[in-house]
Order: structure tokens, then sequence, then C-alpha cells
């Protein structure tokens, strides 16, 4: 790869020159993370917007499906399954609301709760959106061999726990 091909390299021989003192090895791997973090992201949030949805949206469907029939739960149970607050939960279940993806009811242990359920119309979206989704990240990971993908999923893994709380 010529520098010209990769931004990171460059930007790391920039700080050596300026900085020498200082060690930009550690940009090479989270540059290039970050670099590739913001490819994938675009690449995902195309394949969203072809079946209407946002990252956020098509993340809920996905976690109502996901936790099998009858595929619902309480909007609280979803906030934490999804990383986000309910508030922005609430934001993305109006939207699905709206579009007939999910409904909403009272539940029938407490009476000030609500239990989200994906629709049938929500449910058909998500397993076209989300089988498609799985063509796409295969697509994505093209490139690599099967180890590498391997040895990439384990390293990330690793590391991942490390990092987060």
């Amino acid at each position: 790869m010529s520098d010209n091909d990769d931004r990171v390299a460059r930007i790391q021989q920039q700080w050596r020159r300026e900085r020498p003192d200082l060690d930009v090895t550690p940009m090479g791997v989270i540059g290039r993370l970050h670099r590739l973090g913001d490819l994938l992201r675009e690449e995902l949030l195309a394949l969203y917007a072809r079946y209407g949805l946002g990252e956020g949206e098509f993340d809920v469907l996905a976690t109502l499906r996901r936790a099998g029939t009858p595929y619902e739960l309480a909007p609280g149970t979803l906030a934490r399954h999804t990383m986000v607050t309910t508030g922005a939960v609430t934001k993305r279940l109006d939207r699905l609301e709206a579009a007939g993806l999910v409904q909403r009811r009272a539940s029938a242990d407490d009476a000030r709760g609500r239990i989200v359920r994906l629709t049938d119309a929500g449910r058909d979206l998500i397993d076209e959106a989300f089988a498609a989704h799985m063509r796409n990240e295969r697509r994505l990971l093209e490139g690599l061999s099967s180890a590498d993908r391997g040895d990439l999923e384990r390293i990330l893994a690793s590391w991942l726990a490390r990092v987060d709380d």
C-alpha cells in the first residue's frame, strides 16, 4: 500500500517528523480502526436506509426479533439491549409505531408500565433487513481469509473485554 493509499501512515509520518519525541505507533491501530469504523458504518447505514430504517430503528426491531416469541419487551429492557437511553428508545418507538412496525400496550404486571411488541409487518421487515444485513457484513469481510477473520474476532473480543465497562 502506498503512502497515498493510507491516510494513517501519512499522518504518522507527519507526526514523526514534527514530534520525533513521541511514539505515534498506537495511531497505526487506533487511527485505522476509527477510519474503518466510519467506512463500515456508512455501508451499514446505506443498507438500513434501503428498508426505510435508521440505525436506531433497525436496532430496536432486531432486539425485539431476537427476543423470540412473542417478540415483545419493556422499553427499559429495550434501552439496555440497545445501549441507549429510555428517552432515545421512546423516540425510536414513536417512529416505528407510526410506521406500523411495533405496537405498545399496557403491561399486565404493572399498570404504569408499557410493553412493546413487533407487529407482523415489523417481523417481516426485520427478517428481510437482517438477512440483507448479514449478506452485507459477509461482503464487507470478503477480503479477509477465514483465519484472519477468526484472529481479528478473537483479538477484538479480548481487547473490547478489557476496555468496555
